[in-house]
């Protein structure tokens, strides 16, 4: 990470600027960009006039031979983990690097979380779990959440969230709301993503830099792959090289985007050198929606 106290310092601003996002979403007393998850079981009990027939549990009613519902409390409170890639393609920017603003974009989320008493835990990955912090409450942990992604020196420079998402799966029995935060530039992810959406909110924020999206004309260059240190000699003067990698890396984007919406994983792009404030607002608001529809339809 960069400087310690230059990232505190910047932190502490992160924490007064949060309430941009938590202003004006709401959901009865639970105020936050974040919305209760909705329903949780809470009983089986004997059907009586009046009751939603949808909620009929037909196997306990199969049993008994009378009708038994399912009964749903509203959950106010939530847990979040955030999942922050901390690989060797993180480490890459133009101005600001994809580490740094992801650990912001953390950060803002996180306070905005803890002023909403919801439940925070950290992963930190590469192409293992380097770092597991179970899920609390409160300022305290939630500034030992952000020591260990200042301190913590990567172990692996490669990525693998296919393993992050299969440790989650085991480790976590309570349902969550789970916000990766990744370039993704990671293979074969998207099935253990959505054996694990099978029992927790999966959540994806992309964050890429427009170096990696379009490429200047600065002549002879040497690229090298910061997971596996591969280098290529590549000529940016030429056009129809800087067209034909622009042509490869939308087309890359495209399945990407393609894919997440195919399982049904919520995603947000964002860029390093852009505000991040707005579109997390408008992301989470759209999450809190269908959110909404889909306890309607329960």
């Amino acid at each position: 990470m960069d400087d310690r106290a230059e990232l505190i310092r910047q932190l502490k601003k992160i924490d007064l600027a949060t309430g941009i996002l938590v202003e004006g979403l709401q959901s009865g007393p639970h105020h936050s960009v974040f919305k209760g998850q909705g329903i949780e079981f809470s009983e089986i009990r004997e059907y009586v006039p009046g009751d939603d027939v949808r909620s009929i549990d037909w196997k306990v009613t199969a049993r008994y031979s009378r009708p038994f519902i399912k009964e749903f409390t509203e959950e106010r409170d939530q847990t979040f983990y955030f999942v922050v890639d901390i690989s060797g393609s993180s480490g890459f920017g133009s101005e600001t690097t994809k580490q740094r603003k992801i650990l912001e974009v953390t950060a803002s989320l996180a306070f905005a979380a803890v002023k909403n008493n919801d439940r925070i835990g950290l992963v930190l990955f590469s192409d293992r779990v380097e770092k597991f912090i179970p899920a609390k409450r409160g300022r305290k942990h939630l500034a030992n959440l952000f020591n260990v992604m200042i301190d913590h020196a990567a172990a692996s420079q490669k990525t693998d969230l296919a393993a992050a998402a299969r440790f989650l799966a085991g480790a976590l029995s309570r349902r969550c709301s789970i916000v990766i935060l990744s370039d993704f530039a990671s293979p074969d992810f998207f099935l253990p993503l959505r054996i694990l959406r099978r029992r927790h909110e999966v959540l994806a924020i992309r964050v890429a830099d427009p170096r990696e999206l379009d490429l200047p004309d600065v002549g002879l260059i040497e690229l090298e792959d910061p997971e596996t240190g591969e280098q290529v000699l590549v000529d940016t003067s030429d056009p129809v090289f800087r067209e034909r990698y622009s042509e490869l890396v939308t087309e890359a984007d495209r399945r990407l985007h393609a894919d997440f919406a195919k399982n049904r994983i919520p995603e947000t792009a964002l860029l390093t050198d852009e505000p991040y404030d707005i579109p997390l607002k408008r992301f989470f608001g759209g999450v809190a929606k269908r959110r909404a529809g889909y306890v309607r339809v329960l």
